[in-house]
């Protein structure tokens, strides 16, 4: 039984495109090894983080959804732990109404500039 994940990564923001790029191709290619479907990635980029981590006061935020078997997640959480170029995660799994939203939000439901555009 697979089950709805959402991971939140924050990747050092002295890190090049490159490799930056590198370290989340990692990350989805482990999640596939594992048996994960990815349903979603989305870069975020580079964004102020709310205080600092290893005296950074940015990050680059990357977010995968995916679906996967829970033992999964060990495996993942581990990498990142390892992984000195990620400054923070978090993992979540993800119930009926959050894969409802999320897949509201890809279309575009929520975005006020789309509506508004339509309406005029």
């Amino acid at each position: 039984m697979l089950n709805n994940y959402e991971t939140v990564f924050i990747l050092n923001p002295v890190l090049s495109e490159d490799q930056m790029k590198d370290a989340v191709g990692k990350y989805e290619g482990l999640l596939k090894e594992t048996g994960a479907e990815i349903v979603n990635k989305e870069m975020w980029g580079l964004k102020k983080l709310a205080y600092p981590i290893q005296h950074k006061s940015t990050g680059f935020y990357n977010l995968i959804e995916f679906k996967a078997d829970p033992s999964a997640i060990a495996t993942l959480e581990v990498e990142y732990k390892r992984d000195e170029r990620i400054m923070r995660f978090l993992t979540v799994a993800l119930d009926k109404h959050a894969v409802a939203y999320n897949e509201k939000r890809r279309s575009g439901a929520f975005n006020k500039k789309k509506k508004e555009e339509a309406a005029a």
